[in-house]
């Protein structure tokens, strides 16, 4: 007798059929898995809100209602319908500050980010390839970054330049944040080595330029990307840091910089909470939108943390079952008449 393949269930004694997979069509189900990331809602919240960020870094200084340097008589004055973030002890217009400011924020996150970035995928990914000699090199060179305390040295590279920009800044966190990732892709890297499809490229011949960018950083996309959120985050955080404690240029706007002014002039001790309060969310919302997006990295790589339809299945009655982690859907079945028994025989 021929038995359809649809027609095989896989049945548990005492309990019923086993839910079978959800036979959508191939091609919704590769769109699905495309868009998962995007479809994911903290993802999405972040994206959304760095997109905003953005947004203002280019076009932020010609919308400035303001000139953020402009001195205006009337002193500190609260948020007003003419100055929505109020103003400082010399009359400027905070909010128009707080716009010209984000490009220097977002731009020393970003180019910071890249190059800690590359330098890690370069060193750990090189490290845990080749082995041997050159793992030694590299390992001890991360090792020594990675003891070393980060913002200090950040501080001390900086103070020693005779000038320091956007961009001076950027780079001396790029070159000195890059260690910690640099270990986690040599870890991965020492895992994929020896995979199956990784012997199997290396036995037919692949070079080894190809073997890493076409088999092994294909795996790695997730780690990386979610080691440049990170990055980020470290670099907005340092760049205001060096502005707040007067290392970098107190001439140029970004959110340290008003902090800076704000506590120099005693902001708090005079009550001017509107001085301090909407640079300080500026932060706490931008390192927010970044940590979403590295939620939702993890998500996406990790099928213990995905929450967004992907394990819903179908049982033999058409009812949506729900994939719960660390159990098998079981949908029992109605019972038999009372003149069939369970081997399907009449009495």
């Amino acid at each position: 007798m021929t038995v359809t393949p649809s027609s095989i269930e896989q049945v548990i004694p005492g309990q019923g059929a086993m839910a079978q997979p959800d036979a959508a069509p191939v091609g919704k189900k590769a769109k699905r898995k495309r868009f998962r990331f995007i479809a994911n809602g903290k993802a999405a919240t972040g994206l959304v809100i760095l997109a905003i960020y953005v947004l203002f870094a280019i076009i932020g200084p010609w919308v400035a209602p303001y000139n953020p340097d402009a001195i205006n008589p009337g002193g500190i004055q609260a948020p007003s319908a003419e100055h929505w973030f109020g103003t400082t002890h010399l009359g400027q217009d905070i909010f128009s500050q707080i716009l010209a400011g984000t490009r220097s924020v977002v731009f020393v996150g970003a180019v910071a980010g890249v190059v800690a970035t590359i330098l890690s995928v370069v060193v750990g990914v090189t490290a845990g390839y080749l082995g041997g000699i050159a793992d030694e090199i590299l390992s001890v060179l991360s090792n020594v970054f990675l003891v070393i305390p980060g913002l200090l040295l950040i501080i001390i590279i900086c103070t020693s330049l005779p000038r320091v920009n956007d961009l001076t800044v950027a780079l001396v966190i790029g070159l000195t944040s890059w260690s910690w990732g640099s270990r986690v892709l040599r870890a991965q890297t020492l895992s994929l080595r020896r995979r199956d499809y990784v012997d199997a490229a290396r036995a037919t011949g692949e070079k080894t330029w190809r073997i890493i960018f076409f088999e092994i950083l294909p795996n790695l996309t997730a780690i990386i990307a979610s080691g440049f959120v990170g990055t980020v985050i470290f670099a907005v955080l340092s760049e205001i840091t060096l502005a707040f404690i007067g290392i970098s240029s107190v001439s140029s706007w970004n959110w340290g910089t008003i902090l800076f002014w704000a506590q120099g002039q005693q902001a708090l001790a005079q009550g001017a909470w509107w001085w301090f309060v909407p640079a300080g969310l500026a932060i706490a919302i931008l390192g927010t939108a970044l940590s979403l997006v590295n939620f939702g990295i993890d998500e996406f790589v990790s099928p213990r943390l995905r929450t967004s339809g992907a394990g819903t299945n179908k049982g033999p009655d058409g009812r949506k079952v729900r994939m719960q982690v660390g159990f098998t859907p079981v949908v029992r079945q109605a019972d038999p008449p009372a003149n069939i028994s369970m081997d399907g025989a009449k009495r």
